[in-house]
């Protein structure tokens, strides 16, 4: 692997990065709605952007499950987040650099702490007044070590609700298809949510969320060719639970658990990690 390749690639993936950051910075910069003014389908009514440090351990039990199945092995990443809400939908993005310092095919790993990337946008386009919404789902990895890419794309129904005592909520179920190096097409469906609930304790600000999203029906074809090992069930669990304290305006600091079974390229084991982030925030 060439320094000028591994070069090119990182400049693609800040190339990708950097529109995406441009849209989002457009959309944030978008003056909120005054409380005598007629609202504008550009006033946002919420925003949240930042840039985070993060570090993912695998459970042994993960890392000795895997070790011949897609083999997992712990790294850093870093990641730029946000999300915009406006009167007629919202939106939400995130992209990953993992092992951002290591070759595009780290030989000392045997190719376990590539350089990767990881990317997903997701969208609620409101049905009217009704909590109904039209939902789109796009998640993007890819591995440049082994020259391995996958694209999900949902498109179906959400919901959106806040409960009296402050718990949110978001489900959607879709149909669902793929774009990957071993099958490319119509992939079964994928029913999830996220869902969050903000909280005091100690005078300390703290948030509880959680992702979760289960895939079913999926194409025999997709379950033979894009696991390692072995045909993969036709289900598959992805998700995390995540605790943050929010000491200052600026910092935001938490921990994940990460679970998932039948996903990332393993088949028919269940695998789980913490993740510890920093974040800055910065709106």
């Amino acid at each position: 692997m060439t320094v000028r390749t591994h070069l090119r690639t990182h400049l693609q993936a800040a190339s990708l990065v950097a529109l995406g950051t441009g849209v989002l910075g457009a959309t944030f910069a978008t003056p909120l709605m005054a409380d005598d003014a007629q609202p504008h389908p550009l006033d946002r009514l919420w925003s949240f952007a930042n840039v985070s440090v993060n570090y993912l351990d695998w459970s042994n039990g993960t890392e000795a499950r895997t070790a011949s199945n897609a083999a997992k092995s712990d790294f850093m990443f870093l990641e730029i987040e946000g999300g915009a809400g406006f009167s007629w939908g919202e939106f939400y993005g995130f992209f990953d650099f993992e092992n951002p310092t290591n070759d595009q095919f780290d030989a000392s790993s045997g190719g376990k702490d590539n350089f990767r990337t990881a990317g997903k946008v997701t969208s609620h386009i409101y049905l009217g007044d009704s909590p109904l919404s039209i939902y789109a789902h796009l998640y993007d990895f890819r591995d440049y070590g082994y020259d391995s890419r996958e694209q999900d794309q949902i498109l179906g129904l959400g919901y959106r609700t806040t409960f009296d005592n402050g718990l949110w909520f978001k489900p959607f179920i879709g149909a669902a298809r793929v774009q990957s190096n071993g099958y490319t097409g119509m992939n079964g469906f994928m029913a999830g949510w996220v869902a969050g609930y903000d909280f005091t304790a100690f005078d300390q600000n703290f948030s509880v969320t959680n992702w979760h999203e289960q895939t079913f029906g999926r194409d025999d074809e997709y379950l033979e060719d894009n696991y390692v090992g072995d045909k993969a069930g036709s289900v598959g669990t992805n998700g995390a639970l995540s605790l943050w304290w929010h000491p200052r305006d600026l910092i935001t600091t938490g921990v994940q658990y990460r679970y998932s079974e039948n996903k990332l390229g393993t088949p028919n084991d269940y695998q789980n990690a913490i993740i510890y982030s920093v974040k800055l925030n910065l709106l």
